[in-house]
């Protein structure tokens, strides 16, 4: 261990006899000054009986007010003021002592009083004195330890400003601040606080120049496009990228350098803010009581806390995974006080469980996020796929009709069109049954209950459970292989919020039988973004962490898609969701073969199961699977369900 490091964890008894070694010292200095370093003047005897008892009486007081008992690298006024006491009070006691001793025994004294005097003084500034030279050891040891990081910050206003003096100031973050750059043509080949001021398209230049291996970002008021840009540039060019934080997050109003936060691949892959009707929604949502299926899960706990936000009557949350329900019925109560709500732990495919909470709770909404979604899990796993996500969509459904829900709102995923995996294809079969069911509704004019079912339609949301996203971070954080399925996979995201926000707006504005699609922005490659989160972790793709491709998994495609080419879209109020125009199916022949599908699931085999699937969904043609030879088996099979559900051929893939 090193000698800083050794201090840094320095026992209190040590800094104590430290404290009293420098007394020693300080009292022999005093005795020099006050004879002026005439040693032959010194009478033996009084000196050793003087530093003797000056000794005690400092070593009493030191262990009565502990003064050795503070942190020496943080030494404070408050310290500096408890050694100052100490040493007054113990000066006093030598005077009182001394004065008394001359009194009752003329002419003996412990210690002249002229040394009682020097010394107070003495020992203050040496016991303070070494406690502020170690703080500042410690303060400056990192600058003269590590060799300085080269940045640039992007901005070079006030906040610009702000960012570099409070750099400079902080002695504890070797970074050194080489140039600024800015997008206001303007301030190019100006100086600010004394570093040059260069175009941002000259950044790349600057960062190869200067070595630099951070991009500060130093605006408040950019857009999400272009500090996208930036930091892409930053990354491209072998930087890390950080932000300064908005000034309300700011520590009791003051910027510290602590404060700015590294970016994170959720950050370039945030898009503006989505401006919601919250005056529609909340109509919807306030007084009603609302049942949320799949409550615990990445996206049902989202939905949850959104309609929180909105005054609900009640809500009803169920979902067959124990602890996640608990943590989110605890995180309910701290964050929404005084909201209603209750938790169910079951499962959506145990029908005397449903039918239970809808017939107590009578809900007026239905938000069904429950379902199994990982891909490759379910091509080994096709019964329990049809059983979740098609047999627990029908129960809860007909329980929506049975019961009276005014609306029910399924989340289903970009997986679905043109199916190529178990997954996509069940949640497709979930969606053709809530659709034809609405629209049969909607038909019969003495309908009792006509509940209007809606599908919201979207792609990966960043940090669910299972994502690609906390699986890269594990993978960098151990030092690699990253991997990925292949060079070329792309795939839509969108945040968490973004993505249940656009839930509540659809569900507002749907009528019944409509399938949302939403504007997912522009598909991105994982293998850059791979690299992306590499680059940000400080470190180099391919020489620190490599990136590794496995191969594409059971059931994945190289890229998905939210419409099929023969779904065309029609607009909303909201253009970032829109309205996709599929196929409609006859609701009695839906559920004839929904029913026999389930039926198959529960008492068949996984291959027949399969069949059954690829037979009601004629675009769903699997990849990488070891179900691609039913594909073939199938075609004259296809073509009869295809007369029967009036299904245009020209609809169904060609094998």
């Amino acid at each position: 261990m090193n000698p800083i490091s050794y201090l840094r964890f320095m026992p209190r008894w040590v800094i104590f006899f430290i404290d009293l070694f420098l007394t020693g010292n300080a009292l022999v200095l005093a005795y020099l000054l006050r004879y002026n370093f005439k040693t032959e003047l010194i009478d033996g005897n009084d000196f050793t009986r003087g530093v003797s008892y000056g000794l005690i009486v400092y070593g009493v007081c030191f262990l009565a007010f502990r003064s050795y008992a503070g942190i020496i690298r943080h030494t404070n006024t408050q310290d500096a003021v408890r050694i100052w006491l100490t040493s007054t009070i113990a000066a006093l006691l030598l005077y009182v002592s001394n004065t008394a001793t001359e009194h009752f025994y003329p002419p003996f004294l412990l210690m002249p009083a002229s040394v009682i005097i020097i010394n107070y003084f003495t020992v203050f500034l040496l016991l303070s004195g070494y406690r502020l030279l170690i703080k500042e050891i410690f303060a400056y040891a990192p600058r003269f330890a590590s060799k300085k990081e080269n940045v640039v910050i992007f901005g070079a206003g006030d906040l610009g400003l702000t960012t570099l003096r409070v750099i400079t100031q902080e002695r504890l973050h070797p970074w050194r601040v080489v140039a600024f750059v800015d997008d206001n043509p303007k301030k190019a080949q100006k100086k600010l606080d004394g570093i040059d001021i260069f175009p941002t398209h000259q950044l790349p230049q600057l960062i190869k120049r200067y070595q630099a291996r951070q991009v500060i970002m130093a605006v408040q008021d950019l857009s999400m496009k272009r500090r996208g840009e930036v930091i892409d540039l930053s990354l491209e060019n072998g930087a890390k990228a950080s932000a300064v934080p908005s000034v309300k997050e700011w520590l009791n109003g003051t910027f510290q350098v602590h404060q700015i936060q590294n970016i994170k691949i959720e950050d370039l892959l945030e898009r503006e803010p989505i401006q919601l009707d919250d005056e529609e929604i909340g109509r919807q949502i306030r007084n009603k009581r609302i049942l949320v299926t799949g409550a615990a899960g990445s996206i049902g706990s989202e939905i949850v806390r959104q309609l929180a936000r909105y005054s609900p009557h009640v809500l009803i949350l169920v979902d067959q995974a124990e602890s996640p329900l608990n943590d989110l019925g605890l995180q309910l109560r701290e964050e929404f006080d005084g909201l209603s709500f209750r938790t169910f732990i079951g499962s959506v495919t145990d029908k005397l469980r449903m039918e239970y909470i809808f017939e107590n709770f009578s809900p007026d909404l239905v938000y069904h996020a429950a379902a199994f979604k990982h891909v490759p899990m379910m091509e080994d796993h096709p019964r329990e796929a049809v059983i979740n996500n098609v047999m627990g969509t029908k129960v809860i459904a007909d329980l929506s009709v049975q019961y009276g829900v005014d609306k029910f709102v399924m989340v289903s995923t970009d997986k679905a069109v043109n199916p190529t995996n178990i997954m996509g294809a069940s949640k497709r079969l979930a969606e053709m049954y809530t659709q034809s069911y609405s629209k049969s509704l909607a038909a019969q004019p003495d309908a009792k209950n006509k509940t209007r079912f809606i599908t919201t339609r979207f792609g990966n949301v960043l940090g669910s459970n299972g994502s690609v996203i906390p699986r890269f971070k594990a993978q960098i954080e151990k030092g690699g292989p990253v991997t990925v399925t292949h060079p070329d996979i792309t795939r839509y995201f969108m945040t968490i919020s973004e993505a249940c926000q656009l839930v509540l707006e659809a569900s507002a504005m749907g009528k019944g039988g409509e399938i949302f699609v939403f504007d997912m922005g522009k598909s991105v490659r994982i293998a850059d973004m791979a690299r992306k989160m590499i680059v940000l972790a400080g470190l180099e793709p391919d020489r620190d962490i490599e990136i590794k491709f496995t191969g594409l998994r059971p059931g994945e495609k190289l890229y998905e898609e939210v419409l099929s080419a023969v779904e065309p879209t029609r607009p909303t109020y909201n253009p970032k969701i829109m309205i996709a125009e599929t196929r409609e199916y006859d609701f009695e022949i839906v559920q004839e073969y929904t029913l026999s599908l389930i039926e198959s699931a529960m008492f068949e085999s996984d291959w027949k199961t399969v069949r059954w699937m690829k037979r009601m969904i004629p675009e769903f043609v699997s990849n990488n699977s070891k179900f691609e030879r039913l594909d073939a088996q199938l075609k004259s099979e296809r073509a009869v369900l295809t007369e029967r559900l009036n299904i245009p051929q020209q609809n169904i893939p060609q094998q």
